[in-house]
């Protein structure tokens, strides 16, 4: 089986989702249009966020999923989000896997960012 490569996050506004992930990832778009915005992350995955109304066929939501962020600060990339305004549903806390944090990107796509449990 290939490897998943392409993230592809249906949201309401491609520009406001854009300027909101350019400035969780530090860096901006790799391409932008009015319906459609993409990022080129440094594991070589693409994350496209496409204007929902536009979808063919039409997106549905069968069920919940979250975006995975791995990283050795859950507690320093926490107060860096929390003060730049992004909403947090489950404060910092430690789990069965490891440290752990979950945010919210504007059209409600979960955000986890942990740290395996060593």
């Amino acid at each position: 089986m290939t490897d998943f490569n392409f993230i592809l996050l249906y949201v309401r506004s491609p520009a406001d989702s854009a300027d909101f992930y350019a400035a969780l990832l530090g860096k901006p778009p790799v391409e932008a249009s009015p319906t459609f915005a993409m990022f080129a992350l440094d594991s070589g995955v693409m994350l496209g966020l496409w204007a929902r109304d536009g979808v063919q066929p039409p997106a549905t939501a069968p069920g919940g999923c979250e975006i995975a962020i791995s990283h050795d600060d859950v507690d320093g990339v926490h107060a860096e989000w929390a003060g730049n305004g992004v909403p947090i549903i489950q404060p910092p806390v430690d789990m069965d896997f490891g440290r752990t944090f979950v945010a919210l990107d504007p059209d409600g796509h979960r955000l986890r960012v942990f740290t395996p449990r060593r």
